[in-house]
């Protein structure tokens, strides 16, 4: 059978691996896997979220509320913008595929960070488009405009903080970037863990909002699958000039957010003194994690998310390590695939960090 030509430069998005998996390759007991490679909140979601979402488990037999519009609200209240500005999809990656399909195509140019989020590739390839890489692994805006300047892209992607590097850009940097813009090329700011980023820096925040008011051609991405614990849910938020979401609506599919999600997600906007503690906490842990490597003399990316880089000498091979650990039940990400000798960590428990620095001893 012959499939879409664009397909065969399209390689499958590698997820962290289940524990389910582990369980069943190396027949570790489940309650000895450690899984700190998918970002995670560690201490899972709120309780209040996790009582509403059980109140109303009979209603999976129903279709949700399409127009969405108690967690729009919950958005527009949060952001102070309008239900006009916000679009919701199955995950932030959702509204990626919406934007680039609605921008895109086969004779389109899109521009991104060397080291950044798989799936704007992947979707890129999608509509057949070409994609432009920066040569630096830190966001470097100044390359991005030179780039810019001599390609004239359809869309810019900025992930801030970046996945999966850790690091961020400074929001008055990326304005004044935006500005330099042209009002046809669309940019996409990523703020997956922008919770994580400003509470670490006030400098690096990305308002939203500010961005909606200013300019036409920028859309923010948030997304509940991290700060607020939900990555099983699979609810992720653009906001924008009204225009822009307009247009994405076009390629939404109805019923594209379940009822239990859409609960789940207005009910976890709701409860920022989760949110506030599993941030807290997570930076917390995050100095161990520096002078872990420092201990073992190894680079660690400054880290704005819930997770941290760790930049391998050069006879200590990231996939050997990430593989040794697997088979101890331990579950981290090989950076390889992204050409980095490296591995990312989710920031844990301090139990689960604790065996983390145990058994990466053992194996360095």
């Amino acid at each position: 059978m012959n499939f879409n030509s664009k397909m065969k430069d399209i390689k499958n998005y590698e997820a962290g691996k289940p524990i389910e998996l582990v369980v069943r390759e190396f027949g570790i007991e489940p309650k000895d896997i450690i899984k700190l490679a998918s970002n995670e909140n560690p201490n899972g979601c709120s309780t209040k979220v996790q009582e509403a979402v059980s109140k109303i488990v009979a209603k999976m037999a129903l279709y949700p509320d399409d127009s969405m519009i108690a967690l729009k609200s919950a958005l527009s209240k949060r952001f102070d913008v309008e239900n006009e500005n916000v679009i919701i999809g199955s995950g932030s990656d959702q509204v990626i595929e919406f934007l680039i399909h609605a921008k895109a195509n086969s004779e389109s140019k899109i521009l991104m960070n060397s080291v950044t989020f798989a799936m704007y590739e992947i979707y890129a390839k999608h509509v057949g488009a070409e994609i432009l890489r920066t040569a630096t692994q830190e966001h470097d805006l100044d390359e991005f405009y030179e780039i810019y300047k001599q390609e004239k892209p359809s869309i810019i992607f900025l992930c801030t903080p970046n996945n999966p590097t850790g690091d961020a850009i400074d929001a008055g940097k990326l304005f004044d970037f935006v500005k330099k813009i042209d009002s046809d090329t669309l940019v996409v700011v990523d703020g997956a863990y922008m919770e994580y980023a400003l509470v670490k820096d006030s400098s690096k925040e990305v308002k939203p909002k500010d961005l909606a008011e200013q300019f036409d051609n920028v859309i923010y991405l948030g997304t509940f699958s991290k700060a607020y614990g939900l990555g099983g849910m699979r609810v992720g938020y653009g906001i924008a000039d009204a225009k822009i979401i307009k247009e994405l609506y076009k390629l939404r599919p109805p019923f594209n957010i379940t009822t239990l999600s859409l609960e789940a997600a207005t009910v976890a906007l709701e409860d920022e003194e989760f949110v506030n503690k599993s941030v807290v906490d997570n930076f917390n842990e995050m100095k161990r994690y520096e002078e872990f490597a420092k201990e073992q003399k190894i680079d660690i990316i400054n880290s704005y998310t819930n997770f941290v880089t760790l930049c391998l000498n050069p006879n200590q091979k990231s996939s050997l390590v990430a593989d040794l650990l697997l088979k101890r039940g331990m579950i981290v990400r090989d950076l390889s695939g992204y050409g980095m000798n490296a591995i990312r960590v989710t920031v844990g428990t301090q139990e689960q960090n604790t065996r983390f620095f145990e058994l990466t001893s053992e194996i360095l």
